[in-house]
C-alpha cells in the first residue's frame, strides 16, 4: 500500500508505510563519504535519529540536516543519520562546507534502504529518490516515532521527533 505524499502541491506516491512505532528497524547497508558501508551494527546500542530526504542540494534538505546536526550535539547515546540517495561525495562536500560534525551524512546509491524502509518516492520527477521523513528509534531498534512529511518542501516536525527520546 503506497502511501501519498505532495511535491509542491502535486500528488506523489512513495512505495509503502514507514515502520509501525514499536516495531523493529531493519537492518542497512548505507555507504559514508569515505566509501565505508555502515550497517545497523555500527550504531549498536545507541539510539537513532533518521534524516531521510530526497537531495542534499536542496534548501529543505539542507536545512533538516543543519538543524538536526545543531540539536544532536545536546542528545546523549544518541546519533543523527542522514539518509539520501546523493553520491557519497556530494554528502561529504556539503556536510564539510556547513560544519556538520554531529551527525552521520549516508548515501543509499547502492542499497535497499529505501525499499526496505518503504520510503522511495514511485513516481513524478523525484521517481527513485527518497522521500521525506524521520524515524526514531531507541537503543534497542525499537521505533518510537515515524513522520512521512507530507509536502516533501516542508521541513519535519524537529521538536516532536526530538521529544521521543526524551
Amino acid at each position: 500500500m503506497s502511501t501519498t505524499i505532495t511535491l509542491k502541491g502535486n500528488e506523489v506516491h512513495t512505495i509503502g508505510r514507514l515502520p509501525a512505532v514499536g516495531s523493529t528497524i531493519r537492518d542497512f547497508a548505507l555507504v559514508d563519504s569515505g566509501l565505508n558501508v555502515k550497517t545497523l551494527e555500527n550504531f549498536e546500542g545507541k539510539r537513532k535519529v533518521f534524516n531521510i530526504f530526497p537531495s542534499i542540494d536542496t534548501p529543505t534538505c539542507a536545512a533538516s540536516s543543519r538543524k538536526f546536526n545543531e540539536e544532536a550535539s545536546g542528545l546523549d547515546n544518541t546519533v543523527v543519520i542522514n539518509v539520501s540517495k546523493d553520491l557519497p561525495f556530494a554528502l561529504g562536500r556539503f556536510c564539510a562546507a556547513e560544519g556538520l560534525n554531529n551527525v552521520e551524512t549516508l548515501s543509499d546509491f547502492r542499497s535497499s534502504f529505501g525499499d526496505d524502509y518503504e520510503v522511495t518516492i514511485t513516481d513524478s520527477p523525484l521517481k527513485g529518490l527518497l522521500s521525506r521523513a524521520v524515524i526514531v528509534a531507541d537503543e534497542n531498534n525499537k521505533v518510537l516515532y515515524t513522520e512521512q512529511v507530507s509536502e516533501i518542501a516542508d521541513e519535519p516536525d524537529y521538536e516532536a521527533a526530538l521529544s521521543a527520546l526524551k
